[in-house]
């Protein structure tokens, strides 16, 4: 949608691609529709050619073709997070009773809402600011969201009987996180991003917690760096789960499926 003023779209196009903004063209044409005077487009700009998260600008990032309300400070989804969706939803038989957990905005939780038709879906995040953030985006839905540790606040009746349990948690390493990008290391939640020394501190314990939670035969989807696969399997099947890996080049997005016996 056109913006209610005139506006010299090269020129903006110019400042953002000298930023360092990959999808400049696009990212213009974001921010135009967003801006409602002069005023809120060059304010919009300036706190984007400073580094400011785009998401963050507008209030919403676009995710396995939904649009995701995201808040300052909340773990942006990222296209790559697809591929655990795609291997949630295969994976997952009718009714399901589903968890996501580290769930950020809800992006899974909506994206999963969308795909199955779960008996119980609820998820859960230890960050506050997360969890407000995805109340607002399961509203309309039947899905639940708890703040917690990890499976710490779920209902204990459900113990024992979920079928599916994801987990998009922080698996970058501690000495890592210093030269992600800007955008992220500045901006989102630490705890969002920090997986502990080796990046899967908190992914040995969603598995060494989920055999326990899930029902035989349910699946645990995490996501995880290549690099961190062999050693997350390992951890998985020490847990009691039969884990397999799944690649995609395109999405450049590497999933760990683990199956309760």
């Amino acid at each position: 949608m056109a913006p209610p003023f005139p506006t010299d779209r090269p020129a903006l196009v110019r400042r953002l691609r000298a930023a360092g903004c990959v999808y400049a063209e696009d990212e213009a044409e974001l921010l135009l529709a967003a801006a409602r005077s002069p005023a809120a487009l060059a304010d919009l700009t300036d706190r984007r050619v400073a580094g400011e998260p785009l998401e963050y600008l507008l209030g919403w990032a676009e995710f396995c073709g939904l649009r995701i309300a995201v808040d300052d400070g909340v773990f942006v989804p990222r296209a790559r997070t697809a591929l655990l969706v795609e291997v949630a939803a295969e994976l997952t038989g009718t009714a399901p009773a589903v968890v996501d957990l580290c769930c950020g905005s809800g992006a899974t939780t909506v994206a999963l809402a969308h795909r199955l038709a779960p008996r119980w879906l609820a998820a859960a995040d230890i960050d506050p600011a997360a969890v407000a953030c995805a109340r607002r985006n399961v509203v309309g839905l039947d899905a639940e969201v708890y703040e917690g540790d990890l499976f710490a606040p779920l209902p204990r009746r459900w113990r024992g009987w979920l079928d599916l349990v994801v987990a998009n948690a922080p698996y970058v390493p501690t000495d890592a996180v210093a030269l992600m990008p800007p955008e992220a290391r500045l901006h989102e939640a630490p705890v969002a991003l920090d997986g502990g020394p080796d990046g899967l501190s908190v992914l040995r314990r969603v598995g060494a917690d989920a055999a326990g939670w899930l029902t035989p035969g349910g699946h645990l989807v995490v996501e995880a760096g290549t690099t961190q696969v062999d050693t997350l399997c390992e951890a998985f099947s020490a847990a009691g789960l039969v884990p397999t890996v799944r690649h995609d080049e395109d999405l450049d997005a590497t999933a760990v499926f683990a199956r309760r016996p």
